[in-house]
């Protein structure tokens, strides 16, 4: 009767886990969308400055690394400040045109750390009145559901194998 009840507890509390996933993605497809926006405005002033002396994004960041040390380490900023919003603007292409499981597979591999980070740090969860939370739940009432079930096993086995002796 116990093993019952922790069994179905574990299926509740994997329900309620798993269905936070859609608002969670939610959210960081949002702040991934402000990151591409934000440094997408900062590409474009640099393309743009380049443009006004007559030069090309390359030949913008070989003059500027031409000047100095300080040159040198702002042109390598830039080159990295352009590779981060080419590589996000990628992501967030792919995630706004997937569905929630498409999104939970792409989120495992190209998760942004830094943006998932801050999209932890401010997520409250949500009640799932979605489709979406929905099957999140229902995965998770049953993965919940699976492996208390198996540790209940695996916790039990040694007292079965003690009265299957004893008998």
């Amino acid at each position: 009767m116990l093993g019952r009840a922790l069994t179905l507890a574990g299926g509740i509390a994997g329900a309620a886990g798993l269905s936070q996933f859609p608002e969670f993605s939610q959210q960081y497809v949002q702040r991934l969308g402000g990151a591409v926006d934000e440094l997408g405005r900062f590409v474009a002033e640099f393309d743009a400055d380049a443009a006004e002396i007559g030069l090309s994004r390359d030949a913008a960041l070989d003059d500027l690394a031409q000047g100095g040390a300080m040159g040198a380490q702002r042109a390598e900023t830039m080159e990295n400040v352009i590779l981060r919003y080419q590589r996000l603007n990628e992501d967030l292409a792919s995630l706004q045109g997937a569905g929630p499981f498409t999104r939970a597979h792409l989120l495992t591999k190209q998760a942004d750390a830094e943006i998932a980070e801050a999209a932890w740090d401010d997520f409250k969860p949500a009640v799932p009145l979605t489709a979406a939370g929905g099957m999140f739940a229902g995965v998770g009432f049953f993965v919940g559901l699976g492996l208390f079930s198996a540790l209940l096993t695996l916790l039990r086995a040694p007292f079965r194998r003690g009265r299957a002796r004893a008998a």
